[in-house]
């Protein structure tokens, strides 16, 4: 069982940077592949980016893609979204999402989501 929880989200203006963190609780988080996902009211949740247990490969949605950062620190159980030039259309609630095999697939883990709006 794993356990998550977002922080970091907010108010902020286009052209601007956020950075989101997702803490894990357990022994486990390392052997797990660690996504973030976000949903637009009246949208489809969409996968944004994802990490794999060691962080040596990363995966990124077109729309992020340059724009976006995941990374993870195994030690301290956490993974991270830094998020440059951000967009009104980033405005969404983000989560984050554990699983031992997918990355861009269906997660087992999830929390309980962020809200990031961005202001034109």
């Amino acid at each position: 069982q794993v356990q998550l929880v977002e922080s970091g989200g907010g108010l902020v203006q286009a052209g601007g940077s956020l950075k989101l963190s997702c803490a894990a609780s357990g022994r486990t988080f390392s052997t797990n592949n660690m996504g973030w996902f976000r949903q637009a009211p009246g949208k489809a949740r969409e996968f944004v980016a994802g990490i794999t247990k060691t962080g040596g490969s990363t995966d990124y949605a077109d729309s992020v893609k340059g724009r976006f950062t995941i990374s993870r620190d195994n030690a301290k159980n956490t993974v991270y979204l830094q998020m440059n030039s951000l967009k009104p259309e980033d405005t969404a609630v983000y989560y984050c999402a554990a699983d031992p095999f997918t990355m861009r697939g269906r997660y087992r883990y999830w929390g309980q989501g962020t809200q990031v709006t961005v202001s034109s």
